[in-house]
């Protein structure tokens, strides 16, 4: 029998996680709420506390970025390899997740997953291609083995690049919202789409990353499938937008964590200080700030 391998987050993501490596794998997952009654999986997977979810050899962690410093510094995680499915940027600090997690553990035990995954979809055993960033190929690789054959993995070493393109995307679907619900067409889209990519670049190339990684699943993949359905959260909170509605309003009614807002604050504050060109991301911020979303879009066009 396999070994057990133990989930953080019982949210959309870490459930549906939950759901797909326990095809593979015994499940262990905490989470702070009681799992659905409606769970209905026929596979191994047991509620249990912090500690017996983070005593595993390979944990899954899928606490949202802006919660993720303070539930380390709550844990002990030993000697845990460790796969972040948070996507973001801390918003205080700026940093990003694998240099939160860095101060709580090894830098070869920090994993990073991402790519064009949305979790309704995994809960319905459909097929997806995911990518797994390690400083240690090793470690992706053993991670990649852990997942069910309609999660199609890959490994690779750009972590800082897939981190970055994971939170980039976020913003962009905020935008691409915005871009549809304002009905300014499918010429719109495609060059908001093409520009954000290379903004997702630039702005990783300044830290190292990749430019591979933005064209594959964890960059392109993952923007263009956030970025133009009502099954992502960031995208609705754009819809919201255009919409006219309150910011805490979208954010009410969507129920759930929608990490482009905080990133695109985080983003915008590291890109000032460090002079990087994001266009697409200071908008964004501009109309989170109560700007008009068509003056925002028209003008972003108009650069």
């Amino acid at each position: 029998m396999k070994n057990t391998i133990g989930v953080c987050g019982g949210g959309a993501w870490g459930s549906a996680l939950a759901f797909a490596l326990a095809h593979e794998q015994p499940v262990e997952i905490f989470s702070r709420r009681e799992l659905p009654s409606e769970w209905g999986t026929p596979f191994p997977i047991t509620q249990v506390g912090i500690e017996r979810a983070c005593g595993h050899e390979h944990v899954v962690i899928a606490i949202s970025v802006a919660h993720l410093r303070t539930w380390l510094s709550s844990v002990e995680i030993k000697h845990a390899c460790c796969l972040f499915a948070s996507k973001g940027v801390e918003e205080e600090s700026g940093a990003f997740v694998h240099e939160i997690a860095r101060e709580f553990m090894d830098s070869s035990r920090i994993c990073a997953l991402s790519g064009p995954s949305f979790a309704k979809e995994v809960r319905q055993c459909l097929p997806c291609a995911v990518e797994i960033h390690s400083s240690s190929l090793e470690l992706a690789q053993r991670f990649c083995a852990l997942f069910p054959p309609f999660m199609k993995t890959y490994a690779g070493d750009d972590l800082i690049g897939a981190e970055i393109a994971g939170a980039y995307k976020n913003v962009i679907a905020i935008a691409g919202g915005i871009c549809d619900g304002l009905s300014l067409g499918n010429n719109a889209k495609a060059a908001l789409l093409a520009r954000g990519l290379i903004e997702m670049e630039r702005f990783g190339g300044y830290f190292g990353a990749k430019t591979q990684t933005f064209l594959g699943l964890s960059g392109s993949g993952d923007l263009f499938l956030t970025a133009g359905s009502t099954l992502s959260r960031n995208y609705r909170v754009g819809l919201g937008l255009a919409q006219g509605k309150a910011l805490g309003e979208i954010l009410q009614e969507i129920g759930e964590v929608a990490e482009g807002v905080r990133t695109a604050r985080a983003i915008h504050t590291i890109a000032s200080k460090r002079a990087i060109y994001t266009p697409i991301v200071n908008e964004v911020v501009a109309i989170l700030d109560g700007k008009n979303c068509e003056k925002g879009i028209y003008a972003l066009m108009a650069r």
